[in-house]
C-alpha cells in the first residue's frame, strides 16, 4: 500500500500515469489481501476441521436430523456474521491505535479516554486479562488444529489411528524447534498454501451442496431460532461447539498493524467467508444424506477417496501455517506487555534484518511446547481438546465487548439508540457462548481458566510490584538540583561521559550515589536517562528524546518508544544533539542498578506476591541486553529496597 507521500504525487500525475500509479495500489492490494489470508485466517480457517463434528458428537451430543442439522448450520453462518463480519471486521477494526490492533493495543487506546480512576483501573485489569486467556488459547490451538487435521489419516485407513499421536507430536516439535531461525523465508508459501487449502475446501462443499441445494436454505435465520425453539437445551449446549467456527476472529483484529485494514476485509468478504460457508453448508448436506456414517468426520468424508490422502497433507499444512500465526501473535503480545510494564525483560531475539517484527522469545517458545506436548499426550484428540478450546475464545470476546463499549460511548461518541442495542446484542451472543462454555469445564474447559488465571496473577503481581517499587524509590530519592549543588563542588570530575539509567526523571538515581560514594568521582558529562514507553505502538522519531541542561556538566534525558518498538539506546543517543558533544561509546559508561528486594510486611502486596514479585525481578532479562547497551561498557551497582 502506498503512503501518503506517493499517493499525493499520484494525484498530480497525469491521466495515463494515474491510471498506473493505480494499478500498482491494486497489484499491493492483492498482495497484501493473499499475504492475509496466510496468516490472519489460518486459525478461523481450519475450524471446519472439527467445528461442526463437534456441533452433533462433542461432548454434548446433539440429535442428527434435518432440523437440527439446518439449525447448526444457520447458527454457524450467522455467527460468522455477526460476531466476525459486524463485531470485528466492521467495527473493532475502526480502533486502529495508530495502526495497530489487538487486546493491548485497543486497552491502551481505550485507558486514555477513562477519567475516572476506578474505572481506569477495572478496564485495564479486564485487557489485562484478555491478554492472559490469550496464553491459554495459544496452547491449545497448535494441539487442537494439528490433532485435527492428522486425524484425516484414520478416515483414510483405520489402521493409520495408531500414528495420529506421535505424528501430531512430531509435526509439533518440529515447529517450535525452527522458531529460532526464524520463518520469513517460509512465510512466502503462507498464502499460496491456505489459498490452494479455501479453494479445496470450496469445491468439496460446492460438489456436496449440489446433491442437496436445499441446505442453502439454512441462511435464513429462522433454522436457527427454530433451532432454540424445538430444543432450547440443547440448541443452548450446542453454542459450546458452534462458537469453535468463529475462533481466530480476534487474530483479525490483532494482525491489523502487518496487512491492514482493508486488505483484510477484502480477503475476509470476498474469499474466506464464502469459503468457510460453502465448505459448512457442504458438511451439512453431508450429514442431511448420509447421517451417522459421515459423522466421524465431516470434513474428510466431503473428499472423494481418492483425494483423502491428499487432503490430509493440504489441511496439515493449513494447521501448521495457523499454529505459526498464534506462535508468532504469543512473541508479538509478550512483546508489547513487556513494554507495558506488565511482564519482567525477556530476552528477544530478531530473526530478520529487515523485518523488525520477526522476533523470537525463547522463553515462550519452549514454554508453549511443553504446555502443548501435555495437551496432546493428555487429551489424545481433538475432540477431547475441543472441550478446553472455546472458553479462552469466548472469554477474550466478552472482553473486548466490553472494551467496545467504552469506545463506543466515551472515545467515539455514538449515537446511544443505536450504540446501546447493538451492543446489547454483542453481550446477548458472547455472553450465550461463553456460559455454554461454562458446562464444558469439567471435561478440559479448566485448562486454559487455569492458564488464564495463572498468567493473570504473574502480569498483575510484576505491574503492582514495579509501581510499589518505582515508589520506594522515589520517596528516599535526592532532588537533583540540592545533589548537583553539592556534589560539583566536592568530587573529583573525570573525562568521559557517564550515562545513569533510572526508571524514573524524577530525583538522583541510586547508581549515581552509589558511584559517588564509593569511588568518589564523576564524569565530566553525567546524563540522567530514562526510557518510557508511550501507550502507542510507534513514537514519532522527530519526537524520540526530550533534552533539559541542569548545568555544571549535568543532563536530564529522556527517551520515549512505543509498546511495538524495541530499545535501542546506543542508536538514539547517537541522534542526540545539544548535549555538550556527541556520544562516542568507547568514552561513555552506563551505569545500571540492580535492585534486590526484601519482601516486607509494609503495606502494598501480600507477603506471597512480594516473593513472587522478588523472583521476577531476579530472573528477568538484564536492561544491558534489553536495551542494547554495550557489553565492555556497562557497570551494575546494586542496592536494597523493601516493599
Amino acid at each position: 500500500m502506498p503512503d501518503k507521500g506517493s499517493a499525493s504525487e499520484a494525484a498530480g500525475m497525469p491521466a495515463h500515469a494515474g491510471e498506473a500509479a493505480h494499478g500498482h495500489q491494486h497489484e499491493g492490494m492483492v498482495k497484501l489481501a493473499v499475504g492475509a489470508i496466510g496468516v490472519v485466517f489460518g486459525d478461523i480457517g481450519t475450524s471446519p476441521l472439527y467445528a461442526f463434528r463437534e456441533t452433533f458428537a462433542g461432548h454434548h451430543v446433539l440429535t442428527l436430523d434435518d432440523a437440527h442439522i439446518m439449525g447448526a448450520i444457520s447458527l454457524i453462518f450467522w455467527s460468522m456474521i455477526v460476531v466476525v463480519t459486524v463485531k470485528y471486521v466492521s467495527i473493532l477494526m475502526r480502533a486502529d491505535n495508530k495502526g495497530e490492533g489487538g487486546s493491548l493495543a485497543l486497552l491502551a487506546l481505550v485507558s486514555r479516554t477513562i477519567p475516572s480512576q476506578r474505572w481506569s483501573t477495572g478496564i485495564v485489569l479486564l485487557g489485562v486479562f484478555a491478554t492472559a486467556l490469550f496464553y491459554g488459547d495459544s496452547m491449545i490451538t497448535p494441539a487442537v488444529t494439528v490433532l485435527s487435521a492428522v486425524e484425516g489419516l484414520e478416515v483414510v485407513n483405520p489402521a493409520f489411528g495408531k500414528l495420529v499421536v506421535p505424528l501430531a507430536l512430531a509435526i509439533l516439535i518440529f515447529l517450535f524447534s525452527i522458531q529460532r531461525a526464524g520463518t520469513n523465508r517460509v512465510a512466502t508459501l503462507f498464502g499460496p498454501i491456505m489459498l490452494l487449502y479455501f479453494l479445496c475446501i470450496s469445491l468439496l462443499g460446492v460438489v456436496s451442496i449440489v446433491e442437496r441445494p436445499g441446505v442453502l436454505l439454512a441462511i435464513n435465520p429462522w433454522y436457527a431460532i427454530n433451532f432454540f425453539l424445538l430444543t432450547p437445551v440443547q440448541a443452548f449446549l450446542a453454542l459450546g461447539s458452534v462458537v469453535l467456527a468463529v475462533t481466530g476472529a480476534e487474530a483479525l483484529y490483532a494482525d491489523m498493524g502487518h496487512f491492514g485494514r482493508k486488505p483484510i476485509r477484502v480477503s475476509w468478504l470476498w474469499f474466506v467467508l464464502p469459503a468457510l460457508t460453502l465448505n459448512y453448508m457442504g458438511q451439512g448436506s453431508l450429514l442431511l444424506r448420509e447421517g451417522a456414517a459421515a459423522l466421524d468426520s465431516p470434513f474428510y468424508n466431503l473428499a472423494p477417496d481418492w483425494f483423502r490422502l491428499p487432503l490430509v497433507g493440504i489441511a496439515t499444512l493449513a494447521a501448521i501455517i495457523a499454529s505459526q500465526a498464534v506462535i508468532t501473535g504469543a512473541f508479538s503480545i509478550t512483546r508489547q506487555a513487556i513494554q507495558l510494564g506488565f511482564i519482567p525483560r525477556l530476552r528477544i531475539a530478531h530473526t530478520s534484518a529487515s523485518m523488525a517484527g520477526q522476533i523470537y522469545i525463547p522463553l515462550i517458545n519452549w514454554g508453549l511446547m511443553v504446555a502443548v506436548i501435555l495437551l496432546v499426550l493428555s487429551f489424545q484428540t481433538s475432540s477431547n481438546l475441543s472441550a478446553a478450546y472455546g472458553i479462552a475464545v469466548t472469554g477474550a470476546m466478552f472482553i473486548d465487548s466490553a472494551l467496545l463499549t467504552v469506545l463506543l460511548l466515551k472515545l467515539w461518541k455514538w449515537n446511544r439508540w443505536i450504540a446501546v442495542p447493538l451492543l446489547a446484542v454483542f453481550y446477548l451472543i458472547d455472553g450465550a457462548y461463553f456460559a455454554a462454555n461454562l458446562t464444558k469445564i469439567p471435561d478440559g474447559g479448566w485448562f486454559p481458566l487455569f492458564i488464564g488465571f495463572l498468567a493473570f496473577t504473574l502480569l498483575t503481581t510484576w505491574a503492582k510490584g514495579r509501581k510499589l517499587m518505582m515508589d520506594r524509590l522515589r520517596e528516599s530519592a535526592m532532588p537533583i538540583p540540592v545533589f548537583i549543588a553539592s556534589a560539583s563542588n566536592s568530587a573529583v570530575r573525570v573525562p568521559g561521559t557517564a550515562v545513569f539509567m533510572t526508571s524514573t526523571p524524577d530525583g538522583v538515581p541510586h547508581a549515581l550515589l552509589h558511584n559517588l560514594k564509593h569511588n568518589k568521582v564523576l564524569h565530566e558529562r553525567v546524563v540522567l536517562l530514562t526510557v518510557k514507553i508511550a501507550d502507542v505502538p510507534v513514537v514519532d522519531p522527530d519526537k524520540r528524546y526530550e533534552l533539559e541542561d541542569l548545568g555544571r556538566g549535568f543532563f536530564r534525558l529522556i527517551l520515549r518508544y512505543g509498546f511495538m518498538e524495541e530499545a535501542d539506546v546506543p542508536a538514539a543517543l547517537a541522534r542526540v544533539k545539544d548535549c555538550g558533544q556527541t556520544f562516542k561509546m568507547m568514552e561513555t559508561s552506563f551505569f545500571l542498578a540492580r535492585q534486590t528486594l526484601l519482601p516486607s510486611s509494609r503495606p502494598g502486596m501480600r507477603i506471597w506476591r512480594e516473593k513472587l514479585f522478588a523472583w521476577m525481578l531476579r530472573n528477568a532479562e538484564s536492561a544491558m541486553e534489553f536495551f542494547r547497551l554495550p557489553t565492555n561498557r556497562v557497570i551494575e551497582l546494586g542496592s536494597q529496597v523493601e516493599i
